[in-house]
């Protein structure tokens, strides 16, 4: 069989244009069958070294890109990475998403991105549909609630992906316990709910608001019992008036924050659970004319977008949310970077938080902050 000779990328089309290669191009090229092809690029099946050689030169010569998505869509590999989130709009799922989706494109795999609406059977249907798809891993994204039957389901699913050689990753999402196949990517939730109550608390503030979170929601859970501890290690007694759990959402902010100006408790600074609900809050506080941070300090958690386009600036706890996505393919397909393990025995990897000081946060009227005081 001749080969076609090629001067640059591409190969001739009707009318003297340039038609994107395909594998009988690349085959014609090479002096080789397309199974021959579709195996070198597959990797699945043994090539002799030298007709390797030949055909991955003719895909040079010739310009192919292998499409990673159409072979995965065929199903002809599994060279796919799924992702379950709650929701596609919230920023927390869809930064984390895009770190899965570009994880995913460098190492020439396609991703697909399954939104459940909170609902957990369509978690586990999405799980069951990626293991048919033989997705190299599946990464569910987000907290959880503390359902014994659900969760004995999950670890059924987990162990079906390792028998075919696939893996579950818990990405923000507590661990399904000992003997269950499952690899994690987690962040110090907790620790960052500690720091940005105890930085209200060194700002001289007692009376702290923590609002928003479903409280059966883990992700809600971890980010209270953090903001519970730094006012026990203050020696601040706790109010429960002060503790108003809801929605991850503005709607909630915002009807509350109006509800609790109105009737509720006296407080000098607001913790709400995350900026989405900071934002909600933020818009009750201006149409009461309460002032930020003047006469309420006001913070999140997250930081996303919205923290920087209120006003004034929102000062928040960062979470690496695109590397969390990234790091989620790593800890599935490669072990993970060595240099970020915390916790290698537990097959987890632990990203932190930290605080960004932004223009929300002012001692109360008339006060000084904690470390002023004598």
């Amino acid at each position: 069989m001749s080969r076609q000779s090629s001067t640059g990328p591409g190969t001739n089309a009707p009318g003297g244009g340039q038609r994107r290669a395909t594998v009988v191009d690349v085959a014609r090229h090479a002096g080789v069958s397309t199974a021959t092809v579709s195996r070198v690029m597959n990797r699945n099946y043994p090539v002799a070294a030298a007709t390797r050689e030949r055909v991955e030169e003719a895909m040079r010569a010739l310009g192919y890109v292998v499409n990673a998505h159409a072979r995965a869509l065929a199903g002809v590999s599994g060279r796919t990475v799924g992702i379950i989130v709650s929701e596609l709009i919230d920023p927390f799922y869809a930064y984390i998403a895009r770190g899965v989706e570009r994880e995913a494109t460098d190492g020439d795999r396609l991703c697909l991105v399954c939104c459940t609406q909170g609902d957990p059977q369509r978690e586990l249907a999405f799980i069951e549909l990626m293991h048919e798809r033989r997705a190299d891993a599946v990464v569910l994204v987000g907290g959880s609630v503390e359902d014994r039957a659900y969760k004995a389901e999950l670890a059924r699913r987990a162990h079906e992906l390792a028998a075919g050689g696939s893996k579950l990753v818990l990405c923000g999402r507590p661990s399904l316990g000992d003997g269950v196949p499952t690899v994690g990517v987690e962040y110090d939730n907790e620790g960052g709910a500690f720091a940005i109550t105890d930085h209200l608390i060194t700002q001289g503030h007692r009376r702290i608001l923590y609002l928003g979170g479903p409280p059966a929601l883990s992700t809600a859970r971890d980010r209270l019992a953090g903001h519970r501890r730094a006012l026990e290690l203050r020696g601040i007694e706790r109010d429960p008036a002060l503790e108003q759990p809801g929605a991850f959402g503005r709607a909630f902010g915002y009807r509350r924050m109006a509800e609790l100006l109105r009737d509720g408790p006296e407080f000098t600074a607001v913790f709400a659970a995350n900026d989405i609900v900071a934002a909600g809050a933020a818009q009750a506080l201006e149409e009461a004319g309460v002032r930020v941070p003047q006469d309420m300090s006001l913070v999140g958690y997250d930081d996303i977008p919205v923290a920087q386009e209120l006003r004034p600036r929102l000062t928040t706890v960062r979470i690496p949310l695109e590397e969390m996505g990234r790091q989620a393919v790593r800890v599935a397909l490669n072990g993970g970077d060595e240099d970020d393990w915390r916790a290698p025995t537990t097959g987890t990897l632990r990203l932190g938080t930290h605080i960004v000081v932004r223009d929300s946060v002012a001692p109360p009227r008339g006060g000084r902050g904690l470390q002023d005081r004598s």
